[in-house]
């Protein structure tokens, strides 16, 4: 009886365990589509809905999924595969399926001023070295972060220029700029962050400070007023108060950012201009000049043929007047006036 009840359970313990370890070899009508990619497998063959019935739901449903996923399985190992650190790996191919996304995929980072202009100029950032070379400790350390290269922090002396107040405390000076570049940056940081985000920004100047100018506080009262909803226009005016002084029109000039197709245009004009052999010749100033210089000449003209008839006629009135008095010198006194000296009024 032992006997019998010892095979019966070994019996029993190798029927449960060929039920748990099932084969991977799955057998169906239809083959599965598969996208590895995106690990998905397409069941397209008929249920039958007696098998349906006469199961339990959950049982039938475990078991279909049981073999969906083995076919899946044995698709993957199909795959090249690598070891990787003593597991092998199977290398996916890229997905063909369109999944549809809970939320839209997030927009790129829109590139700062300095990226823009890098751009346009076809400037390429070049990578650094992690290490540098420090020539008080002559050997090689990090280029940022803690003990790096060339630390002008550890620095126990510094030399005073010569411009400079020699009661400066130069140490102070220079933490002090730091603190400003940092504050730089991070000021940038945030500008290109509002950039993205299309928020407007406050004007410069125009924040609070212990003691502020009169420039200051004129712009601020003028920056407040223009704040309504009319830009200012039907806010009331204090009595005596001056219009403000940057309310006019604006200078433009050209973007830093932006199209350089004018800017391109005026540089090649230039240097078409200092290229060619023969100078430019500007018709108009050239005509305008040659008729100058024509005017010029017939005035001179008719200048000197009038001097020519005055003095002639003063010699006529010399010969018929006695002691320079008389008709002759009469007529010499209006032969020098002005209607007298006038070429063909005689």
């Amino acid at each position: 009886m032992a006997a019998c009840s010892v095979e019966e359970l070994l019996a029993k313990a190798e029927q449960d365990e060929a039920e748990k370890l099932k084969s991977i070899s799955v057998n169906k009508e239809l083959d599965l589509d598969f996208d590895v990619g995106n690990l998905l497998a397409f069941d397209k063959n008929r249920i039958e809905s007696r098998d349906f019935r006469e199961q339990k739901k959950e049982d039938f449903l475990r078991s279909l999924a049981r073999d969906n996923t083995q076919l899946l399985i044995n698709e993957i190992w199909k795959q090249p595969t690598e070891r990787v650190e003593e597991a092998v790996v199977a290398k996916l191919p890229d997905p063909t399926t369109p999944l549809p996304r809970e939320k839209p995929p997030p927009k790129p980072r829109p590139p700062t001023k300095w990226e823009q202009f890098a751009k346009l100029k076809g400037i390429q950032k070049k990578k650094k070295t992690n290490l540098a070379w420090d020539e008080s400790a002559k050997e090689w350390r990090r280029r940022w972060g803690y003990k790096r290269a060339n630390d002008e922090t550890k620095q126990w002396l510094i030399e005073v220029p010569e411009t400079a107040d020699p009661n400066e405390d130069q140490f102070g000076k220079r933490v002090k700029a730091k603190k400003e570049r940092v504050a730089k940056n991070e000021f940038n940081r945030l500008k290109n962050i509002a950039r993205a985000q299309k928020v407007k920004l406050p004007g410069a100047g125009l924040t609070p400070k212990a003691q502020q100018s009169k420039d200051e506080l004129g712009k601020a009262a003028t920056v407040a007023k223009t704040s309504t909803a009319s830009l200012g226009r039907f806010q009331d005016r204090l009595p005596k108060e001056k219009p403000a002084k940057n309310s006019g029109k604006k200078r433009k000039f050209e973007p830093l950012i932006g199209d350089f197709s004018n800017e391109r245009q005026k540089q090649l004009e230039l240097l078409k201009m200092l290229g060619s052999k023969k100078p430019k010749l500007d018709i108009t100033k050239a005509v305008n000049k040659q008729m100058r210089e024509e005017d010029r000449e017939e005035a001179a003209a008719r200048y000197k043929k009038g001097a020519g008839k005055k003095g002639r006629k003063g010699n006529m009135s010399g010969k018929g007047g006695k002691g320079g008095k008389g008709k002759g010198s009469k007529g010499g006194k209006a032969g020098g006036g002005k209607k007298r000296g006038k070429p063909g009024k005689h």
